[in-house]
């Protein structure tokens, strides 16, 4: 049995917030419990094409997401929300916004994100054909109090998957008979 959460992984581009998310969410699919995955990539994909990466366009993109996020959390599902969402007041609003939110901080210097950079993204923005680019032309915020860090330069993706369903089992989320 769970109780509706939204795990917010916030961090740079290549830190691994969506690997981290697979991962907790094979674990708890595997169990049984009721989770789904808001990507970043497939959101922007699906439900914000409409959506630029402007300061205004970034929010108008979390506003939708946080929308959906509620409505999953309210229904008792455990959200797995995998967003830079680069600037404080964004994630200051998702949380008023949803109900129960646990902002998990996936941190990963800038330079190690850059090296391991999958998409080529950091090399285009460097070279000024991405505008924007959180990181490099647009500022990235980290966490003041997040619930939970978890350090990608220093862990496995599956040692970070595992504290985020050690902190739901710790809170009551979800049930450590899982």
């Amino acid at each position: 049995m769970s109780s509706g959460a939204t795990v917010w992984l916030t961090g740079l581009s290549g830190a691994g917030k969506t690997t981290i998310c697979r991962l907790v969410e094979e674990k708890l699919a595997a169990a049984g419990l009721p989770v789904e995955l808001l990507d970043g990539d497939v959101v922007r994909r699906q439900l914000c094409a409409d959506l630029g990466f402007s300061r205004e366009d970034r929010f108008r993109n979390i506003e939708r997401v946080a929308y959906v996020a509620k409505l999953l959390t309210r229904n008792r599902v455990i959200v797995l929300a995998s967003f830079i969402s680069p600037y404080r007041s964004m994630r200051d609003y998702v949380r008023r916004e949803i109900g129960p939110f646990i902002e998990v901080y996936v941190k990963c210097s800038l330079e190690e994100c850059i090296r391991r950079d999958v998409k080529g993204l950091y090399r285009k923005a460097i070279n000024g054909e991405i505008a924007h680019f959180t990181g490099i032309s647009d500022p990235y915020e980290e966490p003041g109090q997040p619930e939970l860090v978890v350090n990608t330069e220093q862990e496995t993706e599956e040692a970070s998957a595992a504290k985020v369903v050690e902190y739901l089992i710790a809170r009551g989320y979800i049930d450590a008979r899982f």
